[in-house]
Parts: C-alpha cells; sequence; structure tokens
C-alpha cells in the first residue's frame, strides 16, 4: 500500500529562478489558503512561481503574483481567478521573525516550491537577499568547476 501512495505523488511545483537570483538565508513551510478548483489544478501540476512574492500585510502574509492555472475541467462560473492574492498560514513567533528578518534593506519573501504534504498544500517560503550581477556570475563558475571536477574523477576511477 505504501508503495501506491509514492508513485501517486503530485507534482512538486518548484522556483528555479529563485536559486539563481537570490541568496537564500532560511526556509519556512506554509500552509496555503486554496479554493478547490486551485488544489485541482494544483495537484495535476499547472502553476508557476517566477513572478510570485510574499509579504506581511495587516499581520498577515500573503503571497501575490502566484499563478495557478484555471481548472480546465471545471465550469468557468466555478473556477478561480489565476493571479488572486492568496493568505499563507504560518504560526505568530515564525511571523514576527519573518517580520524582523524582512524589516532589513533588501530582504523579501520568495516562494520556492509548492508541494503536497498529508494531503495538503504547503509552500516553502525562503528569506532572500538578491544577488548581483557578479554573484550570479561566480556561481555559475563555481558550478562549472564542480561539474567539472565530477566529470573528471568519474572518468579516472577505474
Amino acid at each position: 500500500m505504501a508503495r501506491h501512495e509514492e508513485n501517486n505523488q503530485p507534482p512538486r511545483i518548484t522556483n528555479r529562478r529563485a536559486l539563481h537570483d537570490y541568496f537564500i538565508t532560511h526556509k519556512i513551510e506554509c500552509g496555503m489558503v486554496l479554493v478547490g478548483s486551485e488544489v485541482k489544478s494544483l495537484r495535476s501540476g499547472h502553476a508557476q512561481l517566477h513572478e510570485a512574492f510574499a509579504r506581511i500585510e495587516d499581520g498577515e502574509l500573503i503571497l501575490h503574483n502566484c499563478h495557478i492555472d484555471p481548472y480546465e475541467k471545471a465550469a468557468s462560473i466555478y473556477n478561480h481567478e489565476p493571479l488572486r492574492d492568496r493568505k499563507l498560514l504560518v504560526h505568530k513567533r515564525e511571523l514576527h521573525k519573518i517580520e524582523g528578518e524582512t524589516a532589513l534593506r533588501g530582504t523579501t519573501l520568495i516562494p520556492l516550491s509548492i508541494y503536497f504534504k498529508e494531503g495538503r498544500a504547503k509552500l516553502e517560503l525562503g528569506v532572500a537577499r538578491g544577488k548581483q550581477h557578479f554573484d550570479k556570475r561566480a556561481s555559475i563558475k563555481k558550478k562549472e568547476q564542480d561539474r567539472e571536477l565530477r566529470r573528471h574523477t568519474m572518468t579516472h576511477r577505474h
């Protein structure tokens, strides 16, 4: 039975640009307030996070610019608005901690991935600081050096 559940996992929607454009200091798992058609669309993997960000407004954590495609099998009157703002659920102590960290200039909250955990949609939120152009070049160079080192050790293993 457990093997069947592992194969039946919905896709994990990731924001691959976030790791390229930002330094992630730490990550927080948040719940999401969604409507039914959004959950069904997420289970089929139809969402984009590349322009999304989160902000604390009136003591609540709100996700902006997260595009969840309308569910194609639902009638248009029962479907959701793709770019609506969504409330994120975190504990009060985590909210205060996040609020203190984002008060610093240049830090922001970037969604890293959406996934399902025990049947509930979760969002992994990263506290991020923007990379400069030279930082991006340095990280690309480091990745290429690591790739070259792995390739070299794999060929000379025998």
